[in-house]
């Protein structure tokens, strides 16, 4: 089973404010963007038959929480392929045991200090190959779910390996909503020395 839904992707490619302290054009429109993602999120949740409110009868959809958008959180980097790529073991939420390739990482500079994001290369049970990077953070049990959150990553070779990581598409795991779920638990290795407020916040 697939961990996430991809509900869009919000490229980034330009710089978000003009000189002083007002938006510049794009940055209106990433804004835009990004409540338009959101408002199709919330609308995916509510009322289709897949999301985990439709499929768990126990629970009842309120729209989602979110930090507001900080283009702060929006980076650009090369990912690093792992010369070897090991496929490691991560527990689900149930305890079960799961394996992932540990395909690479991308690193950023927040704040003047450095950071790296393992991406995870898996396979649903249909077969179908799919990319993540699952992350915990200095938020992770206060302001946002306890097992950590997500962010859905597209290879792209034609893009000479550089991407754009933007973590107020964060989101959160079905297992935040519904107990009938179970979702990988982010490792160690995977937690970020720093409060990422963007994204997702708790469901409750």
């Amino acid at each position: 089973m697939k961990y996430f839904i991809l509900f869009g992707i919000i490229s980034v490619s330009v710089m978000f404010f003009s000189c002083g302290e007002k938006l510049s054009p794009e940055g209106k429109q990433y804004l835009s963007d990004v409540e338009q993602y959101r408002k199709e999120k919330n609308d995916y949740m509510k009322n289709n038959s897949e999301s985990p409110f439709n499929q768990d009868t126990t629970i009842t959809f309120e729209p989602l929480n979110y930090f507001d958008p900080d283009q702060g959180f929006v980076f650009k980097s090369k990912m690093v392929q792992y010369p070897q790529k090991d496929t490691v073991l991560v527990f689900g939420t149930k305890g079960e045991e799961r394996k992932a390739v540990r395909y690479g990482y991308i690193t950023f500079t927040y704040q003047n200090q450095p950071y790296k994001v393992n991406v995870y290369k898996g396979t649903t049970s249909t077969g179908e190959e799919y990319y993540s990077i699952w992350f915990t953070d200095k938020t992770t049990g206060g302001e946002t779910y306890g097992v950590g959150r997500y962010i859905d990553f597209d290879i792209n070779p034609d893009s000479n390996y550089v991407y754009t990581v933007d973590f107020n598409l964060a989101y959160n795991p079905y297992c935040a909503y519904s107990a009938k779920y179970s979702c990988a638990i982010p490792t160690k290795e995977d937690h970020l020395d720093l409060a990422v407020t963007a994204g997702e916040k708790k469901f409750h």
